[in-house]
């Protein structure tokens, strides 16, 4: 293993973070996973499942199974990680700049697509050497001028070259679940599998502020499209944002699990030596993110769940309840979907407005931008 360390640009004086990345494998030699924790930094359970999997690729190492090369970022947000107010980590958006740390990354399609016209040719593999190789040039060409440009600038520079992307994150309470883009699902749905997912979303393309791993996956399926009838553009990196359940949810368990299914994946991909691993039948069927519904507090009170995380739901069936207990109003919330419950809110005072819980449905029921701030 190598460890790297990428200095960030400094916000002041007399300070100074840094990312660190650990390296397995030889580049170059076999295909390469990107793996990456907490970009929004109070999501912690990635941390900790990049812990154990730190011990499991070292053993792998050890052994010589590195058929290719494994690039992991335990801590990949050290800025967020720094943002501490009154006792309470912050740490989805930058302080200084208000931006989501999840958003804004490069649009490689849009950066690179001119630049390649005329280079491409017959060859698949030879138009995926090229678009990487411009790729890499664009990011080069990129001068940061802060702390959180610099800090994005690093982890796109590490991971836009790789096969695989997993971004590991986790909602505020939540079962396990996977934001893929559609013409990914393929690749993405064995570590579903592996994982235990209860929901795969899929979209194309969910809003104009471009997530991480948007920005990877992306790029390749637009450029398969645009060039369709010029030259062959493989899908060459798939990449998938794996919600690791909810905030509260650190456990050794629990992450020598995920990393467990995690090295399972990797061997399924080749990017590790071994017999590939027997698949699980899938928990989920993969469903449009435009599918899913996103119930809102009509007014404030005090939230009583009347279901939990990964309970299937039916149209009409009650979800919650907000209780206003100067008024004695309640309000009862009801599904108007059927679908799983994958994801709710960790507070128990809802604001107007604010959201309490998501359903996974089959049927498309939004449009536009489909991603929370």
């Amino acid at each position: 293993m190598q460890q790297v360390h990428h200095p960030l640009l400094s916000p002041s004086l007399g300070t100074q973070r840094q990312v660190t990345s650990l390296h397995f494998g030889t580049p170059g030699a076999g295909p390469k996973a990107y793996v990456q924790a907490s970009l929004h930094a109070d999501e912690l359970p990635g941390m900790l499942t990049a812990h154990h999997l730190r011990g499991l690729l070292e053993a792998a190492e050890q052994r010589g199974e590195l058929a290719g090369e494994v690039v992991l970022v335990p801590v990949c947000n050290p800025i967020g990680l720094s943002q501490t107010l009154m006792h309470h980590q912050m740490g989805r958006f930058d302080l200084g700049s208000m931006d989501n740390f999840n958003r804004n990354y490069p649009d490689f399609f849009a950066l690179v697509k001119d630049e390649i016209t005329t280079e491409l040719g017959p060859d698949a593999n030879a138009n995926k050497r090229l678009i990487r190789a411009a790729m890499h040039r664009a990011m080069k060409a990129q001068t940061p001028t802060t702390e959180l440009q610099s800090l994005r600038h690093v982890l796109m520079t590490l991971a836009c070259d790789a096969d695989v992307v997993l971004d590991l994150h986790c909602d505020f309470e939540a079962v396990l679940h996977l934001y893929v883009e559609q013409p990914m699902v393929d690749q993405m749905e064995p570590l579903a599998r592996l994982l235990g997912a209860r929901a795969l979303l899929w979209a194309r393309g969910s809003g104009p502020l471009i997530s991480f791993d948007e920005a990877l996956s992306g790029p390749w399926w637009r450029l398969r499209e645009h060039f369709a009838d010029q030259a062959p553009v493989p899908l060459a990196c798939a990449s998938t944002t794996v919600e690791l359940r909810g905030q509260t949810d650190v456990s050794d368990a629990l992450a020598a699990q995920d990393s467990e299914a995690i090295v399972a994946y990797l061997r399924h991909i080749g990017v590790l030596a071994g017999p590939a691993p027997a698949l699980p039948e899938p928990l989920c069927e993969p469903t449009p993110l435009a599918g899913t519904e996103s119930l809102h507090a009509p007014h404030a009170g005090v939230i009583v769940f009347a279901t939990d995380v990964g309970d299937v739901v039916q149209a009409g069936q009650l979800l919650a309840r907000v209780v206003d207990p100067l008024s004695t109003q309640e309000t009862t919330i009801h599904a108007a979907i059927e679908g799983v419950v994958y994801a709710r809110h960790n507070l128990r005072w809802a604001t107007t407005g604010m959201e309490l819980c998501r359903i996974a449905g089959r049927t498309p029921i939004r449009s536009g931008n489909l991603l929370s701030p």
